[in-house]
């Protein structure tokens, strides 16, 4: 076999509607590859630009390619083929959909905190699939524990390879996935930068000011082959935004070292927002909740200073991760105060508030779950919690069209233990 893995999807980096990308890890660096694709009104194959090989090299991995090829002119929303050639041989063919715009009705499936190779994170990928989505985002924590290569080969793509050549998965950065302290440790951190191929519209380089996604790569191991096989990718690629469908979504890097006070990355994300006006809807992902009922980790509140600008950009929800189960809040504003020592921020709620934004946690994808009782245990709820649900790993499914969105939670087993709808106003 030419392929160290499989060819998957990726949204890539093109902002035309008809366009996707695709990505595979090889050790060949000197093969001559091709992309074709088809629609099913096409008479013959379509040829792609060619595909680009980026060599990666890390402390311990063998050296190895990662081969990206862009895809263009597809039909939205309508089925295609695409075949892999080697040296003008075929060694891969698979279907997928393209890219939905405006007008078409999507179904997408969230969870996050899942790539820790228990078994229910096998259950809950063959559930997701069998949903049907349009692409699966997640929200974070994807590959335990240090978002290393070696685990992304033996964690993430082992459970999810096969659903990835037909179906698009969006990425959302966690503390798992790209801490700091990371690449101190291991010289194969940091592989969303190098396996993810996503937009790279997020803010740019913020050269010497605080809060931006220039975190330390540590001065461990050798940051110059890291650095030249990221190349674009990083750090812009930890911030970015795209249209499916009705929706525009907006997926944030909320880790610790990400200062969201900062007024050029508050900037960014308003006008992002802003641009967004002609969609139905408009979705936030990011990692760390910012309104949370659980117990542990209850002053992990770093990223409440933005909810003005999420509601002020007219956001429907927020979807984070972090806690391994399942929470929604009423629909509210806040008005943020000051942060205390222990992290905790302040401010003035209003729940069930018209236009209020309503935050989902969907981390129970297949760690350890957390505070397995809380759920049951009302009198712990902070008063925005309307659902809390802990002793059931569960991901989402959000049904959405021009008119209406509808959150269904589903557990690993396949039952429904959450349903909620909003209509457009």
């Amino acid at each position: 076999m030419p392929f160290l893995q499989e060819p998957y999807l990726q949204l890539g980096d093109s902002p035309e509607p008809g366009s996707l990308a695709l990505a595979w890890h090889t050790r060949e660096g000197d093969a001559e590859w091709s992309v074709g694709t088809r629609a099913e009104k096409d008479e013959g194959w379509r040829g792609a630009q060619l595909p680009r090989a980026v060599p990666i090299h890390a402390p311990g991995i063998e050296p190895h390619y990662v081969v990206h090829a862009a895809l263009s002119g597809l039909d939205p929303g309508q089925l295609f083929c695409y075949r892999i050639s080697r040296n003008g041989a075929q060694v891969f063919q698979s279907s997928a959909r393209a890219k939905k715009t405006r007008g078409h009705a999507s179904r997408v499936v969230l969870f996050g905190d899942c790539s820790h190779s228990r078994p229910v994170q096998r259950e809950i990928a063959w559930q997701a699939v069998a949903a049907q989505p349009d692409f699966i985002l997640l929200t974070g924590d994807m590959v335990y524990d240090y978002g290393r290569i070696t685990e992304y080969r033996e964690k993430f793509f082992p459970v999810y390879a096969e659903a990835m050549r037909s179906i698009l998965f969006v990425p959302t950065p966690g503390n798992h996935d790209m801490h700091p302290a990371n690449f101190e440790k291991f010289g194969d951190a940091h592989a969303y930068f190098l396996y993810w191929d996503q937009p790279l519209n997020g803010p740019s380089d913020m050269g010497n000011e605080p809060g931006g996604a220039h975190f330390l790569l540590g001065n461990h191991f050798d940051q110059s082959a890291f650095l030249k096989a990221a190349g674009p990718r990083y750090p812009v690629m930890a911030n970015y935004s795209f249209d499916y469908g009705d929706a525009h979504w907006t997926v944030l890097d909320s880790n610790h070292y990400m200062d969201w006070t900062n007024s050029r990355l508050r900037r960014w994300l308003a006008e992002d927002l802003a641009a967004a006006a002609g969609s139905a809807w408009r979705f936030v992902a990011f990692h760390h909740p910012p309104f949370s009922s659980s117990n542990p980790w209850f002053t992990d509140q770093w990223m409440r200073p933005i909810t003005p600008l999420l509601e002020d950009g007219k956001v429907s929800m927020v979807f984070s991760g972090h806690r391994h189960n399942y929470q929604r809040s009423l629909p509210l504003k806040f008005v943020p105060g000051k942060r205390n020592d222990k992290g905790e921020v302040s401010g003035e709620f209003t729940l069930n508030a018209p236009g209020g934004v309503v935050y989902v946690v969907s981390g129970a994808g297949g760690a350890e779950l957390y505070d397995s009782a809380q759920g049951e245990e009302r009198s712990t709820w902070q008063p925005f919690t309307q659902q809390f649900i802990s002793n059931r790993h569960t991901f989402t499914i959000l049904d959405v069209d021009a008119e209406r969105v509808e959150l269904t939670q589903v557990t690993n087993t396949g039952e429904p233990v959450d349903r909620f709808s909003i209509a457009r106003g």
